[in-house]
C-alpha cells in the first residue's frame, strides 16, 4: 500500500480530543498453572468470569492476559483493586499472575489462532526468531494518556517518541524484551526518526505505514492496525508501548512521570528542548547494545 492510500486512515488516528487528563493502564501479565506450566485461555475465561474485571480481560497470543481498563482519575488504583479481586479467583483454580516482562517457558504455544496471528507469525519468521518470542512470551505496561488537539498535542507527540529510549531504560526491568522488540520487524515497530520526520506528522506516520510489508487480508486500516510504534496514536489518545510489564509498586512513578510529560505544560516544553536534536535511531540502538552487554 502506498502512503496516499493510507493517509486518510492514518489521518483518523491523528484526530486527537479534548483537554481531558485521563489515564487508562492496560496490564499484561504471564498466566502460569499450579504446575509452572501453560493454562489454556479458555480455562482461563472461566475462572475469571465472576472477576470485577471480567469485562476488560482479553489475551495475547501465547495466552498472556491482559486488562484493559478505561480511562480514569485513579488509574493505578483502580488496578490495583481489580487485580487483587482477579487474582483471589484465579488462585481458586491454581492460576496465577505474574508482571514478568519476558515468560522463558520454552514451551509456550501459539493460543489465539486466527488467521491474523497465524499470517503475523509466518510474516515475522521470515524475518527471524524475535517474533514468536514477542508474540507468545513478551508482556507489557501499555499507558493510554489523552491527546490534545492543536500545538499542545504536537509536541505530546514529539515529546512521548522523544523520551521512549529514557523512560524504557529507567523502567527496564528485563532487558531482553527489548532486545526481542528490536528485532521483531523494523520496518513496522519505528524504533527510529521516521515518525517525527516533516512537520506533517500525519505525512510521517502514512509514510511508516506505506513501509511496512502487508501480511493481513483487508484494507489500509487492518494493515495500520498492525503496525507497533512505540508510541502508537489513537485518535482521541496516545498509548505508551515500550514499558516493560510492571509491579504494582512501580506503577505510581511510571504513570506520574507519563502524567508530568504529557499535561504539565512547563515540564512538556523544557524536556522537548533537552531532546530536540537527538536521534531516535541512535538513542534506541545505544539501549539495545546495552542491553545486549
Amino acid at each position: 500500500m502506498d502512503a496516499k492510500e493510507l493517509h486518510p486512515v492514518v489521518a483518523g488516528l491523528f484526530a486527537r480530543g479534548g483537554r481531558t487528563v485521563r489515564v487508562a493502564i492496560e496490564q499484561e501479565y504471564v498466566v502460569a498453572g499450579a504446575d509452572g506450566g501453560v493454562v489454556p485461555i479458555g480455562t482461563v475465561r472461566r475462572a475469571a468470569a465472576d472477576a470485577l474485571a471480567a469485562r476488560y480481560i482479553s489475551f495475547e497470543p501465547g495466552g498472556q492476559l491482559e486488562l484493559s481498563l478505561p480511562p480514569s482519575a485513579e488509574p493505578v488504583r483502580d488496578l490495583r483493586a481489580l487485580a487483587a479481586d482477579l487474582r483471589s479467583r484465579l488462585a481458586a483454580y491454581g492460576i496465577t499472575l505474574h508482571e514478568t516482562p519476558v515468560d522463558r517457558r520454552a514451551d509456550v504455544p501459539l493460543q489465539l489462532t486466527s488467521p491474523r496471528y497465524v499470517a503475523m507469525q509466518q510474516h515475522l519468521d521470515r524475518i527471524g526468531p524475535a517474533g514468536r518470542r514477542m508474540m507468545r512470551r513478551t508482556a507489557s505496561t501499555q499507558v493510554c494518556l489523552d491527546w490534545w488537539p492543536g500545538p499542545d498535542g504536537i509536541e505530546q507527540w514529539r515529546v512521548l517518541n522523544l523520551a521512549g529510549p529514557l523512560l524504557a531504560a529507567r523502567f527496564t526491568r528485563d532487558r531482553e524484551r527489548l532486545a526481542i522488540w528490536l528485532a521483531v520487524d523494523p520496518a513496522r515497530t519505528g524504533f527510529d526518526d521516521r515518525l517525527l520526520r516533516g512537520t506533517d506528522p500525519v505525512a510521517s506516520y502514512a509514510a511508516f505505514a506505506a513501509g511496512a510489508e502487508v501480511f493481513v487480508q483487508g484494507g489500509p486500516a487492518e494493515h495500520v492496525s498492525t503496525l507497533f510504534p512505540p508510541v502508537r496514536p489513537r485518535g482521541r489518545y496516545l498509548e505508551i508501548r515500550f514499558l516493560d510489564a510492571q509491579p504494582p509498586e512501580a506503577l505510581d512513578e511510571v504513570v506520574g512521570a507519563l502524567e508530568r510529560l504529557m499535561y504539565d505544560a512547563e515540564h512538556r516544553r523544557n524536556v522537548l528542548r533537552s531532546l530536540e536534536t537527538a536521534s531516535l535511531r541512535e538513542s534506541w540502538g545505544a539501549l539495545d547494545r546495552v542491553v545486549a552487554a
